[in-house]
């Protein structure tokens, strides 16, 4: 999802969301990152889902780059946080 999707579903400019966001002292990218650390949490407990499954869900275009943030959010890797979970 694009901070233009976001901007033209909520029926705004992308810059008038950057500016109420800013108000806020967040970005598109801040929260985007928040939703997706949550959403990482919530699908890695669910074991029906494979690793390469969360990653595209969450809109990776590689599991190593959701591993990278993955371990950013949590401190460890997906398989990690699975394992101990």
């Amino acid at each position: 999802v694009t901070q233009k999707d976001i901007a033209d579903a909520v029926h705004m400019s992308e810059r008038s969301l950057q500016r109420k966001l800013a108000d806020r002292k967040t970005s598109y990218k801040k929260v985007l990152d928040e939703v997706r650390s949550e959403l990482a949490k919530g699908y890695i407990n669910d074991a029906r889902l494979s690793l390469n499954e969360i990653t595209y869900l969450l809109g990776f275009s590689e599991p190593a780059n959701f591993t990278r943030a993955f371990k950013r959010w949590h401190g460890t890797s997906p398989s990690g946080y699975r394992k101990a979970g």
